[in-house]
């Protein structure tokens, strides 16, 4: 097996790698041409145990812009951390106050730890939060059960 070795990083490796996520975050996907202007969308936050993805949409459901936390840089199991999506939340915030939207209906699926941190960071960036409603698919009735055994 052999001795184990701790591998400590530099401080030059530290700021490329803050560098590298800054620049993600500011970077952030690319913005759809709109030529009208938009007051009112809606958000859906899908919140899985692997990644979030935050969806901008307009009333008819046409998506406007969208983000997740695999696209600004974060990688493996820190994708589905509420900081991650406290980060995702606030770009689709810069990217909605770009666009014109200021009055949102918000919409959570899933199931990640991620779901209060988003809606928190969306509330603090100056959107209005018009509704928040869950629509995480719930089975009710289930599958049908086996004949009963006959011996």
């Amino acid at each position: 097996m052999g001795k184990k070795r701790i591998i400590k990083k530099t401080e030059e490796e530290i700021l490329k790698e803050k560098e590298k996520l800054e620049s993600a975050f500011k970077k952030g996907g690319e913005l759809k041409k709109i030529s009208r202007s938009i007051y009112k969308g809606r958000i859906y936050i899908k919140a899985s145990y692997n990644n979030i993805i935050i969806t901008l949409t307009d009333q008819k459901g046409d998506v406007l812009s969208w983000s997740s936390a695999g696209s600004i840089g974060f990688k493996g199991t820190k994708k589905s951390t509420p900081f991650a999506a406290g980060r995702v939340a606030a770009i689709l915030a810069e990217k909605a106050k770009k666009i014109g939207v200021r009055e949102v209906q918000i919409f959570i699926k899933g199931i990640g730890s991620g779901r209060d941190s988003a809606v928190r960071s969306l509330a603090n960036s100056g959107i209005n939060i018009i509704s928040i409603k869950d629509i995480t698919p719930i089975p009710h009735g289930g599958c049908r059960p086996p004949k009963v055994r006959r011996v």
